[in-house]
């Protein structure tokens, strides 16, 4: 492998843990956020976000654990999906990539993001849902803003987990045969 390519797949592997840390951190504010706005609801507006749902939380505790559980979730789940990403990346092995561990990985990477997409949208109905009841859901969106995207992606990646599934396969005849 030449030095270019493994500065570029060095590169690669900082910038997702840049992003892990970042969706952990953004979990952990969210988590906070969540219990300060059921135990201390004036001092929301000074944490991560200001993701203040203490309207809500007065109009409807179902509504108000649904639409933050909703957030935790893909939160969460964005975070994890880093994490996979990040340990496929530690353990790959440019000069021999076809094996069985990373198309696992690839294979749960492709569930995780399809997981997050249909979540998202699930969410996404359920605010609109909550907007015609007259519920203030605009500071939702960002939460869930890119279901369709994630959805796209799911196919894209489960399309590379497939070919990398054959190529074990190959991989595995080949390695037989000599």
């Amino acid at each position: 492998m030449s030095s270019k390519n493994n500065f570029v797949f060095k590169s690669l592997h900082v910038v997702a843990w840049i992003i892990f840390v970042g969706l952990c951190i953004e979990a952990g504010g969210l988590v906070t956020n969540f219990f300060f706005s059921i135990y201390k609801p004036e001092f929301v507006q000074n944490l991560y976000q200001k993701l203040d749902l203490s309207d809500m939380y007065r109009r409807s505790k179902w509504a108000f654990g649904s639409m933050y559980s909703f957030i935790l979730v893909i939160a969460f789940l964005k975070a994890y999906l880093f994490y996979v990403v990040i340990k496929l990346m530690s353990k790959l092995n440019l000069s021999k990539p076809f094996n069985d561990f990373t198309s696992a990985q690839i294979t749960q990477i492709s569930y995780y993001t399809l997981i997050i997409g249909i979540g998202s949208y699930i969410a996404q109905q359920s605010a609109k849902n909550l907007q015609h009841h007259g519920y203030l859901v605009e500071n939702l969106n960002p939460f869930w803003a890119d279901s369709q995207a994630f959805i796209l992606m799911a196919a894209v990646i489960s399309v590379i987990a497939t070919i990398f599934k054959k190529g074990v396969e190959i991989q595995n005849e080949n390695d037989l045969t000599v």
